[in-house]
């Protein structure tokens, strides 16, 4: 099997990745794993988000004269491209529908980081759009939630806050049917450095000061005052400010300290955000939890069975070519 240095052959005229690229993606990323990650539909298409991830962060970044795609985009070219996708096909825009209805049942935790004085919240900014949040992500298979937490906070910061995070001191809320934990880190120091460790996720890491933030209200409001968008913190501010109400902060609030939210990274101004790379070990690490509740939509992932004769077909043919 040849390596992923084939991305950087030359593209069609319109752009479009050639075959040998998308036949290695196909490899590496959808034959080349366990099986019981080809087992379902929801389980395949983590695993060609992972091949997008990489076409983006790499091939296109070393070749730009590459198309970029959208997750739709890309997964319609891989079903098309893949010959044990290809017989699926005809229903993929179902199995996508099914994927991101099953994506936003997928429970969340993440962290609440506190400066010294509880006066500062670290939120980070995706790569994409102007929203601002808590660190946190989607869990994996069987993970457990503090694991995760801790897992996507360094990934979003590369802060580790192991031995910070108290099992019991969280927050907790559901949107639809998908969880958000969030466990309360506090008494953070305000010079600790802060970097993404993942390639185009986070844009921005800044510490915002929490009497700038508003709480989600029946207007549904979503800025602070300084018009930041916080969809995703909105909600937790109320109990986090009762919270911080209980305890008492291990340095106590100074007056001389700047009145506005402080940027300490930004992709921008940083080689991180451009040279970062997304390493084998994050691109292989199991898919995330296969067992939300079960409501909802998600038909076309119920009783699937991946055809195997076929994966183990194109491998022979792989390794004999």
């Amino acid at each position: 099997m040849s390596g992923l240095h084939r991305s950087s052959s030359a593209p069609s005229k319109n752009g479009l990745p050639p075959q040998e690229l998308l036949d290695d993606l196909c490899s590496r990323f959808v034959l080349n794993v366990p099986k019981e990650d080809q087992q379902s539909f929801e389980r395949i298409l983590f695993l060609v988000e992972y091949a997008h991830w990489f076409y983006e962060d790499n091939s296109v970044e070393k070749n730009p004269s590459l198309k970029s795609f959208t997750l739709k985009e890309f997964t319609s070219l891989m079903f098309n491209s893949c010959d044990v996708l290809k017989p699926y096909v005809p229903h993929i825009d179902d199995i996508f529908k099914d994927f991101t209805s099953y994506k936003v049942r997928v429970p969340v935790t993440g962290a609440i980081i506190l400066d010294e004085t509880f006066e500062r919240c670290l939120l980070v900014k995706g790569w994409k759009g102007s929203s601002w949040s808590f660190p946190r992500g989607k869990k994996n298979k069987d993970e457990e939630d503090h694991t995760c937490a801790v897992r996507e906070v360094l990934e979003e910061t590369g802060f580790d806050v192991s031995k910070l995070l108290h099992k019991d001191q969280f927050l907790e809320m559901t949107f639809g049917q998908q969880r958000v934990r969030l466990y309360i880190i506090a008494g953070v120091k305000e010079d600790t450095a802060f970097a993404p460790q993942t390639k185009k996720e986070i844009s921005e890491i800044a510490w915002q000061r929490l009497d700038e933030l508003q709480p989600a209200s029946n207007d549904v409001i979503s800025r602070g005052m300084t018009g930041l968008k916080l969809y995703m913190v909105s909600p937790f501010l109320t109990s986090l400010r009762s919270w911080i109400s209980a305890h008492q902060p291990p340095v106590a609030p100074r007056l001389d300290r700047p009145s506005r939210g402080k940027s300490v990274w930004n992709a921008k101004n940083s080689s991180t955000g451009s040279s970062s790379v997304l390493t084998e070990i994050q691109l292989n690490k199991p898919a995330a939890d296969a067992h939300p509740p079960d409501t909802g939509p998600g038909k076309s992932f119920r009783n699937f069975r991946f055809d195997t004769t076929s994966i183990y077909r194109a491998m022979e043919a792989g390794f004999s070519s």
